[in-house]
């Protein structure tokens, strides 16, 4: 599923992969720490005003316009009154996110009938290379009714900054290739409720069963 984005050899992608597993593992640390800061505010006295601030409610998440794989433009609103459950990545992503898409198929699997409340969602972060005609491609080997979201890169700047989305292109593994660049972000699922409003968060690597008994006391 995954596509080798350069042409450098299979040890120089090795190794690149190493760099970015390790990567991704420091980020996910960053990640945690960032995001209960966002969550709940901590870091000193609150008033009324950032005790609501700080809820997680309000504080992740929010209005956006994207376009999906079918290349149809869609807002937040088009998902009202469903769960969604979010991943962003991209699909030259070599491991990490293809893993990270089969945990969401697995887990939705294990919430049986129950999941039909929720709507799948897979945001790129990648914007240049992901194309609606590419993404919808990658999301053929996945669960049916999973929906990729790409738009403009200040779109996708503007709702990955909503989401507290951690995300940075690095250097071109190749000079002479400047698609064979890979992208740094952050490894987490985010569960928004039926209002849009920011229910859980969970980090991956993760267990379907773990994901799933935190999230079906949610669920109607």
């Amino acid at each position: 599923m995954s596509q080798d984005p350069g042409g450098t050899s299979s040890s120089q992608f090795s190794m690149r992969r190493r760099l970015l597993a390790m990567g991704l593992a420091a980020l996910a640390g960053i990640g945690v720490s960032f995001l209960i800061w966002s969550f709940t505010g901590i870091g000193g006295q609150k008033s009324p005003e950032d005790t609501a601030r700080y809820s997680g409610i309000a504080s992740v998440g929010g209005p956006f316009q994207l376009v999906t794989h079918d290349g149809k433009t869609v807002t937040d609103q088009d998902f009202a009154g469903r769960f969604m459950l979010i991943y962003f990545g991209y699909t030259w992503c070599p491991d990490v996110c293809p893993l990270a898409l089969q945990l969401m198929d697995d887990t939705l699997a294990r919430l049986g009938p129950d999941a039909a409340a929720i709507q799948p969602i897979f945001i790129t972060i990648d914007p240049e290379r992901d194309t609606p005609e590419v993404i919808k491609h990658y999301l053929a080997s996945f669960r049916p009714g999973l929906i990729g979201l790409t738009g403009a890169p200040e779109d996708i700047a503007a709702v990955a900054a909503a989401y507290k989305m951690y995300y940075r292109k690095t250097e071109p593994l190749d000079d002479a290739n400047p698609d064979s660049y890979g992208v740094d972000h952050m490894n987490i699922f985010y569960l928004m409720g039926p209002n849009g409003a920011y229910v859980a968060h969970f980090m991956s690597p993760s267990s379907p069963k773990d994901m799933a008994t935190e999230i079906a006391p949610h669920l109607p």
